[in-house]
């Protein structure tokens, strides 16, 4: 897994990752925390997960942060880049993140990829 072996083996992500095969990990330590991609239809996010602990996070964003992204590749080599996308979820709980989630798919009407 990309996120333990850029942010630590014991990064706490606050959920069971295999939970959700369709998060696809994207971290690199370059970034301030590691980040997870996923699609519903043709549009494209990138969750960012944070410390549990805001005193341990680098900017003062939530612990779970969605944002729109672009995939700058293609469907067989993706390349999703999310710098340039309205932030879409805000929170500290994963829970409100997976009900975000449930009510995006349906909002949509497609299925999470």
């Amino acid at each position: 897994m990309l996120y333990k072996n850029e942010f630590g083996a014991d990064f706490d992500l606050g959920f069971n990752l295999s939970d959700y095969p369709y998060l696809k990990d994207k971290s690199w330590h370059n970034d301030v925390s590691p980040s997870f991609y996923f699609s519903i239809g043709p549009q494209h996010y990138v969750l960012w997960v944070d410390h549990a602990y805001p005193a341990e996070r680098e900017d003062s964003n939530s612990r779970y942060l969605i944002q729109e992204a672009t995939n700058e590749g293609n469907e067989t080599h993706p390349e999703i880049y999310s710098s340039d996308g309205d932030i879409v979820f805000e929170g500290e709980r994963f829970i409100d993140v997976s009900n975000f989630l449930r009510s995006l798919k349906c909002h949509q009407g497609n299925i999470i990829s």
